[in-house]
């Protein structure tokens, strides 16, 4: 029987968030005179915050002393650093600064060529998404995809169900038909709250972040040359030691199991 994979983007499809999306935000930052930059420390804990916009706006709560203004001025100053970070980083995507993670093509390709739909649910930027999808699937790999969604599409972000269960019902699947691969807690926690099978390949800023509702937790997909190591939870992968599209069904079975006992 096919299913449904809905895959978030960033930690998933490449190391974006190190590579791509911290290095954009301080160039925006510079562009516009804001006098800060993020280091990855703080960068880190910013991640638990969904969407670029609601991140900016949590650090200048967390740091009064900043001062962007307030009221109207403060939200147009967010928009701005927002749409020129977005900019940027769509560049460093078609620059070819972010490789594509291990696995995550051949999987792909795999899952479309045995009739599964393949959805991407995030909340970075649709235009963002896009360049990542294009880059590191191809353009021929992305037509195939059942559809993105993606940015401000929902008003509640991961860890919140929504984008899933937005993604699910646009692409005619339920719950039980779903397999998610996430990167992070709060997207983690956003497909259990959306009652979703789900598997995390660690990126980053997660590797030490646990993960108590996935079935399966690896460091990445793994290629023959290159194979995965099992994180936590049940062992997919198959005799050549990374995660083929049977071991995506075994992650469906195995939470289908969990559920009806």
């Amino acid at each position: 029987m096919t299913a449904a994979l809905i895959l978030d983007c960033d930690g998933v499809l490449a190391e974006t968030e190190l590579d791509g999306h911290l290095v954009a935000f301080n160039r925006a930052f510079d562009e516009l005179g804001f006098g800060f930059h993020w280091t990855a420390d703080e960068y880190d804990p910013l991640l638990k915050v969904g969407g670029g916009k609601e991140r900016l706006r949590a650090f200048l709560q967390q740091n009064p002393e900043i001062d962007l203004g307030s009221g109207a001025e403060l939200d147009a100053n967010i928009l701005a650093a927002h749409k020129l970070k977005s900019s940027i980083y769509v560049d460093l995507v078609q620059d070819g600064a972010l490789p594509a993670r291990p696995g995550i093509a051949r999987l792909v390709r795999e899952a479309l060529d045995d009739g599964w739909q393949v959805a991407c649910a995030s909340t970075s930027a649709e235009r963002s998404v896009e360049a990542v999808l294009n880059t590191i699937l191809g353009p021929d790999q992305r037509a195939r995809m059942a559809g993105v969604f993606a940015g401000d599409i929902v008003d509640a972000k991961k860890p919140a169900p929504d984008i899933y269960l937005l993604t699910a019902q646009e692409i005619g699947r339920s719950a039980d038909e779903v397999v998610v691969i996430e990167d992070s807690q709060s997207g983690a926690a956003a497909a259990a709250a959306a009652g979703m099978a789900h598997l995390v390949t660690v990126s980053h800023f997660t590797a030490q972040d646990s993960f108590p509702a996935a079935t399966t937790v690896v460091d990445h997909l793994g290629e023959s040359d290159r194979p995965a190591t099992v994180r936590a939870g049940v062992d997919v992968r198959n005799t050549r030691g990374f995660v083929d599209l049977d071991g995506i069904a075994a992650v469906l079975a195995a939470h289908s199991d969990s559920v009806t006992r």
